[in-house]
């Protein structure tokens, strides 16, 4: 896990500016890996942004990366009817952790946190729901003008998302965030999910279904 987190820091480090972007799609020597991380600053850990009732009964949590064609397929398919189901009911109070597998991934995360906490669910379901479109390119310049694209659809200016892709403090507070709660739920893919504590692998809906019914129950 640290030597993911060094490679990611080193290639948020290596483009400071999204024009810069092929450097993403470069392995990180050894070298500048250490240099890297010596150079950013320290990391904290970021609040969980939530959806639903602080006292829901069950607390969902889903390590998801923007890059992964399964968690597109949960946010696109199976998210909207766990909202209406479970969350917008009072059921269920659902979070979802970012999971920075590569570079590209990060930086779809930052674009997602760009507009705040409160648009933060809304700008990933743009990134999830076109992630076919803006990963389907030959350069990291194409994927940052596609990613510039879904940011300006969710009403950010260019200045706002350099801004934002520029922020070393935030580039370390999103990778620390994503390294301290991925190792403690020992998280190897994604997505999954710990559903009241427990971690439970991505599977067909009703099956999801059957496991909240089930911790809904317990809790009387």
């Amino acid at each position: 896990m640290m030597l993911l987190r060094r490679s990611l820091i080193a290639a948020a480090t290596a483009a400071l500016t999204v024009s810069a972007l092929p450097a993403l799609a470069q392995e990180a020597k050894p070298a500048d890996n250490a240099q890297a991380a010596e150079q950013m600053p320290e990391g904290k850990v970021l609040p969980d942004i939530a959806l639903g009732q602080e006292d829901a009964p069950v607390t969902i949590i889903e390590y998801a990366s923007f890059t992964c064609s399964h968690c597109a397929a949960f946010h696109d398919e199976n998210l909207p009817k766990l909202k209406a189901e479970y969350v917008d009911t009072g059921k269920v109070r659902f979070i979802q952790r970012d999971v920075y597998f590569d570079a590209v991934g990060l930086w779809a995360g930052i674009l997602a946190r760009c507009g705040g906490d409160e648009k933060y669910y809304a700008v990933s379901d743009l990134i999830f729901s076109d992630q076919k479109n803006w990963l389907d390119a030959k350069s990291g310049d194409e994927i940052a003008a596609n990613l510039r694209k879904i940011g300006a659809k969710a009403g950010m200016t260019a200045e706002q998302m350099d801004a934002c892709w520029n922020d070393q403090q935030k580039v370390a507070d999103l990778v620390t965030t994503f390294q301290t709660h991925a190792t403690a739920d020992q998280i190897e893919g994604t997505p999954t999910f710990i559903i009241a504590g427990e971690k439970v692998q991505n599977q067909p809906w009703e099956d999801l279904k059957k496991i909240i019914d089930a911790k809904l129950a317990e809790q009387g």
